[in-house]
């Protein structure tokens, strides 16, 4: 009976370490949850405004890199968090945003004319 017992722990202990070993790593890279407090200025990115659609609630950005999602410069359409931030922009203007993923879906979630 004890060499059955011992038997259970050892294959739950094993079961374990792996499980935690990759939570650690996990938590390790960007964007994880230990990098959640990521100052707004260096989730800031900059960009162009192509196109604003107010009736979905979207708006095109040709942007640089977006260091905190970890992607390259493209021209892509985001959701905007507040359909307000609609009014402060319209084609052609430069500006620095912040995009994130919120329910999967890449939104804006502060947009600011450059300067």
């Amino acid at each position: 009976m004890k060499s059955r017992s011992m038997l259970c722990a050892t294959v739950l202990l094993a079961m374990t370490l792996p499980l935690s070993s990759m939570a650690a790593e996990d938590m390790s890279k960007p964007g994880a949850m230990g990098d959640m407090k990521m100052d707004s200025a260096s989730a800031m990115s900059s960009g162009e405004v192509k196109k604003v659609d107010k009736d979905a609630g979207k708006v095109t950005i040709k942007h640089g890199p977006l260091a905190n999602l970890d992607m390259p410069g493209m021209t892509m359409v985001f959701r905007v968090k507040d359909p307000a931030m609609l009014d402060q922009v319209k084609a052609g203007d430069q500006i620095h945003f912040i995009a994130e993923k919120v329910g999967g879906a890449l939104t804006v979630t502060k947009i600011d004319a450059a300067k």
